[in-house]
């Protein structure tokens, strides 16, 4: 469950601060030169910080633009870092959460991160997939209903396998049992955000009075087993 970040840039020197400080913090890091290559990774999953070399990239200020109005990554942490000649406040109004001028020192690094790394467990807990196989229905808005399979699940949305409509889309609603030893069943609305022949994703719009509290202790008993096996791992030096 380790926090991921996505840096962009084709400087030695800042490459080199950004991966030891973040991994001190226990932050997986990935690298990209270029926007096109950045951009491609940012739409196909949830990245927890962006950490952007707003001068030294070209199209940076296109891809911190994409990223903020993104499905995925929009409230996302984004660090620019830029140089002496690049005002601060343009890069904070294009959608930076923090902006670091070359160059990036420890101790600068230190702070930022002292501050967003809460909001980044936050985003990552939203975005993380447990994996889990328990029955669904689903109501589609047209009033059909279909039986799935759930494969994954975090506190903003799940993905299941379906047996039913190919075309169902927008706003559906869910039903599905908690396991325990008595069952509580969890209602909520979502809406697609992509489909397959096989399988669906959504997103959570709202769960319905009185089911949040057990659906979140849910999710909690799932993170402490995924803690647990992270911590039982055999760690590779």
């Amino acid at each position: 469950m380790a926090l991921n970040s996505l840096l962009m840039t084709q400087d030695s020197t800042l490459l080199e601060v950004i991966r030891n400080g973040f991994r001190a913090a226990n932050i997986e890091l990935e690298m990209r030169t270029d926007a096109t290559s950045a951009l491609e990774l940012a739409t196909r999953r949830h990245i927890d910080s962006f950490v952007i070399d707003f001068d030294g990239v070209p199209q940076a200020r296109q891809l911190l633009s994409q990223i903020r109005h993104s499905r995925s990554n929009g409230l996302s942490v984004i660090l620019a870092v830029v140089n002496a000649t690049t005002p601060v406040s343009m890069v904070l109004e294009a959608g930076a959460n923090f902006v670091l001028g070359k160059p990036v020192q420890d101790k600068q690094l230190q702070g930022f991160l002292d501050i967003a790394l809460p909001k980044m467990e936050r985003e990552h807990r939203k975005y993380f997939r447990h994996k889990v196989e328990l029955p669904i229905e689903v109501l589609s808005q047209t009033g059909e209903a279909f039986a799935g399979k759930m494969m994954n699940v975090s506190e903003g949305g799940l993905a299941l396998t379906r047996f039913g409509p190919a075309l169902v889309e927008g706003v559906v609603t869910l039903r599905f049992g908690l396991p325990s030893v008595t069952p509580q069943i969890i209602r909520a609305k979502a809406v697609v955000v992509w489909r397959d022949a096989f399988a669906m994703g959504l997103r959570f719009l709202q769960l319905d009075q009185g089911c949040r509290p057990f659906f979140t202790s849910w999710l909690d008993s799932l993170d402490a087993r995924q803690q647990f096996q992270d911590s039982a791992a055999p760690s590779h030096i």
